[in-house]
């Protein structure tokens, strides 16, 4: 007998994200009841050539996993390309798949469903990445001069308000790294000195890129930006800059029309030469301030997918192309 899941109509992102919790502890139910014999203790968990299977939440904690897994892995990402991935709904085959994983990689308190299914799974292995580096409180503005948070006016997707957006800071995407090595060297205890050897290479990258942050925005004419949504407080506070947002952490929030006229004076204040918009949320207030502004639009993109409008096939190339933006716009020599 085939269940399929009710999609409710989609009026606003509140109710939408309602019916994806709702929906998962329906589909998580029937996939652990099928699946139950398939948890990783049960010889399930890897594939028909030995990989470690390793489910992971969206690009972030996919980009970690395929690097520092290498050859002994196979990933799976339950957030297609081109998704939002706060509004991912699971599947039942994909409630199921967290169940019979070797291993699961995934940052809690950005995606409601993923957390519920992950809670129900029963999976020992599990790699959150918001247990590997200190999470923060930010709001639409956030000064990185001072490492204050502004206001947390703007609404929040994780637990407790923290900003789940950890990963834009290549330091604390190190720490996290560290954090997902030794998950997968405990479900795949064989390959651990792998492991360890290539999260020392990922690490090394991201030094790299930390470095190239530090030194491409030493010299530049103006410190604050604009962008879309409030997805670059951790990079702001790691090279003090201060981000400010049209909407909060969610990035289909309407801004009121205090916070535009408030962007209004900023922009003036501050020198803003440009307003930042991103490949998948819709750019429509980004592109409508900066034609009242009279200023330039660019993409600086918050890396939750990677799409053919990325710039970049990668994390790594991704966040170099940001820096490059970052640079035109705030007026580096």
């Amino acid at each position: 007998m085939n269940v399929r899941p009710i999609r409710p109509v989609r009026p606003s992102r509140s109710r939408r994200r309602i019916s994806a919790t709702a929906a998962v502890a329906g589909t998580a139910a029937l996939g652990l009841l099928t699946l139950s014999a398939c948890s990783p203790d049960s010889g399930k968990g890897t594939t028909a050539d030995g990989k470690l299977q390793v489910v992971a939440s969206f690009y972030p904690m996919q980009y970690l996993a395929e690097e520092i897994g290498g050859e002994h892995v196979k990933v799976t990402n339950l957030t297609k390309p081109g998704v939002e991935p706060h509004d991912l709904e699971l599947t039942p085959k994909q409630t199921g798949s967290l169940s019979e994983a070797g291993a699961v990689v995934y940052l809690k308190g950005i995606q409601p469903a993923v957390d519920e299914a992950v809670k129900q799974s029963g999976n020992k292995h599990v790699a959150d990445a918001a247990s590997f580096t200190d999470m923060e409180q930010h709001g639409t503005e956030v000064d990185g001069h001072h490492h204050t948070t502004g206001d947390n006016h703007s609404h929040s997707e994780s637990e407790g308000g923290n900003d789940p957006h950890i990963w834009l800071d290549p330091v604390k995407y190190a720490e996290v790294a560290k954090g997902v090595c030794r998950t997968l060297a405990e479900a795949d205890p064989d390959h651990k000195a792998d492991y360890a050897k290539n999260t020392d290479a990922l690490v090394k990258k991201l030094g790299e890129l930390d470095t190239a942050y530090r030194d491409g925005l030493k010299n530049r004419a103006s410190d604050t930006f604009i962008t879309t949504h409030a997805a670059f407080g951790y990079l702001a506070e790691r090279y003090g800059l201060t981000e400010e947002a049209i909407s909060g952490l969610d990035p289909e929030s309407e801004p009121s029309a205090a916070r535009m006229k408030e962007l209004h004076k900023l922009a003036a204040d501050h020198h803003v030469s440009t307003v930042f918009f991103e490949t998948i949320a819709n750019p429509g207030t980004a592109k409508t301030l900066a034609g009242d502004l009279k200023v330039k639009t660019d993409v600086l993109d918050p890396l939750e997918g990677i799409t053919d409008k990325s710039r970049g096939h990668d994390y790594i190339e991704v966040m170099k192309s940001n820096l490059a933006a970052l640079q035109k716009a705030l007026g580096t020599k």
